[in-house]
């Protein structure tokens, strides 16, 4: 009876969890409520930006995938990392030759979302545009 009751519990948690759409355009279950990506605009050309974060999650964590979302154009690139555990999207898109935005967003092996995590990588990206070295 407690793993009936149990099983029926644990459909209910993961029927109403439901997927949500990433800052790469690709699809993760997760819950949907609150805020969980961390954008940042540099003066910097998209590929010294996108190879700087690159860089950060290989420092921090494990590169699992590497891309261009279909529906855009080569200025837009994107990643997908692993970190502590924690799965991490990261999509580099250039506003113009010379200014590069940044979305970094971070998600919990639960699906929950972990700012933090987010914005500390976003502000390691920034660190390591600032030191111009070894990219």
């Amino acid at each position: 009876m407690k793993t009936k009751i149990f099983m029926a519990l644990a459909a209910i948690a993961i029927a109403t969890a439901g997927c949500i759409s990433t800052v790469s355009d690709t699809q993760t279950p997760g819950n949907p409520i609150g805020r969980d990506s961390v954008g940042g605009l540099y003066q910097r050309p998209l590929d010294e930006v996108y190879r700087a974060a690159v860089k950060v999650i290989n420092n921090d964590g494990t590169l699992l995938t590497e891309y261009i979302p279909h529906n855009t154009t080569n200025t837009v690139r994107a990643f997908m990392g692993r970190v502590n555990q924690n799965k991490v999207w990261v999509r580099v898109e250039a506003v113009n030759p010379q200014t590069t935005a940044i979305t970094v967003e971070a998600r919990t092996k639960w699906g929950n979302q972990d700012l933090d995590l987010a914005h500390e990588l976003e502000k390691e990206v920034a660190l390591q545009l600032a030191a111009g070295t070894g990219f």
